[in-house]
Order: structure tokens, then C-alpha cells, then sequence
């Protein structure tokens, strides 16, 4: 692991498109330098939820979610409060994102069909899924927010670049 110095303050709900940009783009070398040589699939997790965590001040639930089955999400590393354990593909942001293999950015958890609320302070919510080339999904990434709409397309476009390395990194980490 390369060591890095690089302490990363945290950036403001109210920063806007090039300060968000500038920042991820600052967050991303940060854990690209720590995960540098890392092949175990946990660690990487483990340390790229702290990160995004302990970056973004309107990041209130950061960490993963890993696909143990066709149809159920179990949560793995994160950071914040405590998460839902098994969260059924069928249900709520996070089982969307799983089922759908797409990226959802919801400005307001509470008119999100079916939104699980295992936090009850939660007002947005983004779940990226972490695919592999191939297209199986290996975990989704969920950060929540008690802010209303806190993430804009900024925040997905560069969720969405981490979660693909992350995929294509992690290709080969055993099924379930």
C-alpha cells in the first residue's frame, strides 16, 4: 500500500459542480494511492467507504451492500450508524440498484416506492451498483443523507467511475 499524507477536508452540501468535481477528482487519487497493490475485496471496500465517509460532509451512511445471491443484498463495510443486515433485491433504493443494475439518485427518499428506511433521519439517498465487465454484480455502494436532495450528477458521474474500477478490480472475487 502506498502511504499518503494528503488530509482531504470535507466538502459542503452547498459546493458547487467544479468544487464537487475538484474534490472527487482529490478523493479518487487519495484511495486510488491507498488501495495501490490491494487484491483482497473487503479491505478495498472497507477502505473506500471510510474515505468517501470522512470527505463529503453531507455523506451521513457510506458502505456497501455485497449480492450474496440472484435476489438478496447483505450489508458488508460501512460507515455511520448501523445499516439494514439483508436488504431483498425486490425492495427499497438499494434493491433497485441491484435488480436494475443501474444507478439511483433520489433527491427524496420518501417518494421513493418502497424506500426502506433504516434510518429515520435519511432524506437522500445514491446506490451505485459495483459491476464486473462482464456485467455481475458484485456489491452496490449506498450513501445516504439527512440533507434533501444532497446529491446532484456531479456526485453520480464520478459514484459511478469509482464503482466501475471497483468492478473491474475485483472481477474475480469469487461468487457469493
Amino acid at each position: 500500500m502506498a502511504e499518503t499524507t494528503t488530509l482531504l477536508t470535507l466538502l459542503p452540501v452547498t459546493a458547487g459542480a467544479e468544487e464537487r468535481a475538484r474534490h472527487y477528482e482529490a478523493v479518487r487519487r487519495h484511495i486510488d494511492a491507498l488501495l495501490e497493490g490491494e487484491t483482497d475485496w473487503i479491505a478495498a471496500m472497507a477502505t473506500v467507504a471510510c474515505e468517501l465517509h470522512h470527505a463529503f460532509d453531507y455523506y451521513h451512511w457510506t458502505g456497501f451492500y455485497r449480492a450474496v445471491s440472484d435476489d438478496l443484498l447483505i450489508v458488508g463495510p460501512y460507515q455511520g450508524t448501523h445499516g439494514c443486515l439483508r436488504i431483498p433485491f425486490s425492495r427499497g433504493v438499494c434493491g433497485a440498484a441491484a435488480r436494475m443494475r443501474q444507478t439511483q439518485l433520489v433527491p427524496d427518499v420518501h417518494q421513493f416506492p418502497d424506500h426502506i428506511a433504516c434510518s429515520a433521519t435519511t432524506q437522500s439517498e445514491i446506490v451505485v451498483p459495483v459491476l464486473t465487465p462482464e456485467g455481475r454484480l458484485l456489491a452496490v455502494l449506498d450513501i445516504d443523507s439527512d440533507i434533501p436532495a444532497a446529491f446532484t450528477e456531479v456526485d453520480q458521474r464520478y459514484l459511478e467511475q469509482l464503482c466501475a474500477e471497483l468492478g473491474r478490480r475485483f472481477a474475480d472475487t469469487p461468487q457469493r
